[in-house]
């Protein structure tokens, strides 16, 4: 069963869409990957979408990709005696560490490493940014504040403290917990939230120790300001736009979502654009207009993928964003000015990474623009080959084969990659036969038209990519 597009579908499970029934629907609606939100749900309800996800994945003889979104250190006040209160502007406000019953002069807020980072001018925002808050005075047990806007705060709403690395993981007890459950279950993928330095992406890749890729979710300036470095620690990358806006300003995004893009496409990792993308259709079944131009401005930047959320997790029309979605992305693709801005779009390698597969896979993309060719067949232990297959964007599909199952299921999130769970290879010869076959009978190529085929030599040995042949489908 082959996609006809290249960009990638995530949709998120939930209560909308947990059932085996759904599951089946989305992914023939066009999901690549399913992302678990381990925010919410049991460890139960997590391990029973995934039994429905591989059930699916058996009947279509598909490999599909599972994201672990682990829910990341959520800092949040204590509670009010009436559940709520009205902060007024230019009022003083005081947060403490010492537990109190929140009152409209002063609040619990249950996280020392804030007020060690502390200092005075700094800003908080609470509840998403509805309300800040400016630093007079600060110690390691409390802040005295004054109310630059005001409003409604109500118990356990979430803390922001923008331009401030704080001394914290970005891994909780609970996401230890968590990533144990994802682990056990097969994730091809764990996502982490709230990253502020590399040294967050090394800590969690100790603790996966190879069992899955890292997508690091981009939300934190702190991580930002290192972008280069947390890229090139990651396997792939999430541009998380909701927690980042709250942070920046709402004109910073856009760009930063474009640079990051950029800076992702240049190492190869696989970057996947996320929040909002359809939000009018949790509850209408059509989206905005301004949603399809968003949906398509990340497709024109060459994202690998493109995430639906609460849409598919609790909206009224899951099924119906991921169609939609598809169909965005379909007619983008479609485009002759998509081709144009991937080709202007194009990076060159980073200075002092450039290795024999870099310059493999640049003759691949040239010879597939020359001849031309109708497929691109990589074969792949670690899938290090397809995903630097992908990052060229170039004019074919790419056909991925491997014998490693997990490999099969991590390289869907990549552009343009078509999964195949195929035999071991063990010659040129094996691989030229089997590219071509498949070709076929995928639908790549018809007889007698080319493909170009990338490998490693010796074989079996991941991140050697060293092999270029062009073979007769």
């Amino acid at each position: 069963m082959r996609r006809t597009r290249n960009a990638k579908i995530v949709a998120t499970l939930g209560p909308a869409s947990s059932s085996a029934g759904t599951i089946e629907q989305l992914f023939l609606a066009g999901v690549d990957v399913f992302r678990l939100n381990f925010s919410h749900g049991s460890a139960d309800e997590h391990r029973a979408r995934v039994a429905a996800i591989r059930e699916v994945e058996n009947r279509h003889g598909r490999p599909i990709a599972v994201l672990a979104d682990l829910q990341g250190p959520k800092l949040r006040v204590g509670s009010f005696a009436g559940g709520a209160v009205e902060l007024a502007e230019g009022a003083g406000f005081r947060l403490q560490l010492d537990p109190i019953e929140g009152s409209a002069r002063a609040v619990t807020l249950p996280h020392p490493e804030i007020f060690a980072a502390l200092q005075p001018g700094a800003e908080l925002l609470l509840d998403d940014g509805k309300l800040r808050l400016r630093v007079q005075r600060c110690d390691a047990r409390s802040a005295d504040t004054t109310v630059l806007v005001g409003g409604r705060l109500s118990d356990r709403k979430g803390v922001n403290v923008p331009g401030v690395v704080l001394p914290i993981s970005a891994l909780t007890e609970k996401d230890r917990r968590d990533l144990d459950t994802a682990l056990e279950l097969g994730a091809d993928w764990v996502a982490l939230s709230f990253v502020q330095r590399p040294e967050d992406v090394i800590e969690a890749r100790a603790l996966i120790r190879g069992r899955a890729g890292i997508v690091t979710k981009l939300e934190k300036p702190a991580a930002i300001e290192r972008l280069e470095e947390v890229v090139e620690a990651s396997d792939a990358v999430m541009v998380a736009r909701g927690d980042l806006g709250v942070e920046l300003p709402a004109e910073r995004v856009p760009p930063l979502q474009k640079r990051i893009v950029r800076a992702c496409r240049r190492r190869g990792r696989p970057v996947i654009v996320a929040t909002q993308m359809l939000e009018s259709m949790i509850e209408s079944p059509v989206p905005t207009r301004a949603e399809a131009s968003d949906v398509a401005t990340a497709i024109y930047d060459g994202a690998d993928a493109v995430m639906l959320s609460a849409e598919s997790a609790a909206g009224k029309h899951p099924v119906a964003a991921v169609e939609i979605m598809n169909r965005i992305i379909g007619q983008v693709e479609s485009d002759p000015l998509y081709r144009q801005f991937l080709e202007a779009s194009h990076s060159p390698n980073v200075p002092g990474h450039t290795d024999v597969a870099d310059a493999v896979c640049c003759a691949m993309r040239r010879a597939v623009a020359l001849l031309p060719a109708r497929a691109i067949v990589c074969c792949t232990h670690s899938g290090h080959s397809s995903l630097r297959a992908a990052r060229e964007r170039a004019e074919a599909p790419i056909l991925s084969l491997t014998p490693l199952l997990s490999t099969a299921r991590r390289v869907v999130l990549a552009w343009g990659v078509h999964s195949l769970h195929v035999p071991e290879v063990n010659s040129v010869d094996e691989i030229t036969g089997l590219a071509g076959s498949l070709a076929r009978r995928e639908g790549f190529a018809q007889a007698g038209e080319h493909f170009v085929a990338i490998a490693g030599m010796p074989f079996g040995t991941p991140g050697t990519t060293n092999l270029l042949r062009i073979g007769v489908a």
